[in-house]
């Protein structure tokens, strides 16, 4: 049998299970919030074109209002100005679309302390643990944030010094551009970098080194505790957006059961 063969039929059949990772995008979906002087993206919309009516009899359909970094989207290296001269959005290769992913859970640690930040030592005893990250592919970030993400106060979590959400902290962001072998990181929060990134050195270290060396983000992903610690296949088709420094996507999961 054919390997394309036998993946549909496991799907089919139930022995390859498919987990969506993607948050719902509706006019709530939160959104990232920047502080004045800083330009902000819009809250996604619909507007109604016609729905079986005097305006088209037969049809429904809408335009779409959002920005590209709204609900569960992709990061493409074009997005930061160190990655200003690498992709855009249209450009990422279709194979690296497709890559196997591992998750990392530090679910209980985000919850003892919203400000929590991965360090270099959590990955390598994280490999210890469970082998080496994988070539080419994902590093999935558990936090449990996603819980949160029905509420855009809670998710952003924001008080009069800033937004605390976990994350990752600057050592370890330039270890995973530079250092080690994944294609990009995925996590749970409205953007890849801590909440109170803006202070650290570099500010937002995971978009300004990972991005930087030509590597990727997913953010607002859901369902990742539904997902073994290694085996998943991760397909993150963005829309190809020519110019686009990133685009809402459709994170799914391939989980053999």
């Amino acid at each position: 049998m054919s390997v394309l063969k036998s993946l549909v039929e496991g799907i089919r059949g139930g022995s390859i299970e498919v987990v969506d990772l993607t948050s719902p995008l509706t006019s709530d979906t939160p959104i990232l919030q920047l502080p004045e002087p800083f330009g902000n993206t819009i809250p996604f919309r619909l507007e109604e074109i016609s729905r079986y009516d005097d305006r088209g009899p037969g049809w429904y359909w809408n335009d779409i209002h959002t920005g590209e970094h709204t609900g569960t989207h992709f990061d493409a290296p074009v997005h930061w100005v160190t990655g200003k001269d690498g992709e855009d959005v249209s450009q990422v290769a279709p194979a690296r679309l497709l890559a196997p992913a591992v998750v990392l859970d530090f679910s209980a640690q985000a919850a003892a302390d919203p400000d929590f930040l991965l360090q270099i030592d959590h990955v390598t005893a994280w490999e210890k643990e469970h082998g080496p990250l994988p070539e080419g592919g994902w590093l999935l970030y558990r936090t449990g944030w996603d819980a949160r993400a029905d509420d855009q106060a809670r998710f952003l979590n924001a008080n009069e010094t800033g937004p605390h959400t976990p994350g990752i902290s600057a050592e370890c962001a330039r270890w995973l551009a530079e250092r080690s072998p994944v294609c990009g990181i995925g996590v749970e929060t409205v953007g890849t970098d801590a909440g109170a990134a803006h202070s650290f050195d570099p500010a937002f270290p995971c978009h300004s080194f990972l991005l930087g060396a030509g590597k990727y983000g997913l953010t607002q992903l859901r369902n990742l505790d539904r997902l073994p610690v290694t085996g998943a296949v991760v397909v993150a088709p963005p829309l190809p957006i020519i110019g686009g420094s990133g685009s809402p996507v459709r994170v799914l999961a391939l989980v053999e059961r």
